[in-house]
């Protein structure tokens, strides 16, 4: 692997995932705040944090079992982002963005635990 876990290839999009998710979610109505806006950012932030932790635990099994988590976060966040979706919340553009991101992300995800 590498010294870090920033070193892994996955690494910048599950950061890019969590910005897309926080700049479309900002455009949510309010009255969402505690419901899909807090849901879709908790799991974005979940995918990056769990490949983190998981490759600080320096054994790859439990390398393993956060990337799996992680790559559930990413199931959770396209079922919640097709939601949001079809209630029309958020720019079509920027919700087209962040879906393909998290496709990207879920595909990477699959391979690492594949590898692993």
């Amino acid at each position: 692997m590498g010294k870090s876990y920033q070193d892994l290839k996955i690494w910048p999009h599950t950061i890019q995932l969590s910005v897309a998710v926080y700049k479309l979610t900002g455009q949510f109505p309010t009255d969402e705040r505690f419901g899909l806006t807090s849901q879709l950012r908790r799991a974005a932030v979940s995918v990056a944090s769990n490949i983190a932790e998981g490759y600080g635990r320096a054994s790859k099994g439990k390398f393993r079992q956060f990337v799996g988590m992680a790559r559930g976060s990413v199931l959770e966040l396209q079922t919640q982002l097709v939601i949001a979706k079809e209630l029309g919340f958020g720019n079509s553009l920027e919700m087209t963005s962040t879906e393909n991101l998290a496709e990207e992300t879920g595909k990477m995800t699959w391979a690492l635990l594949q590898k692993l």
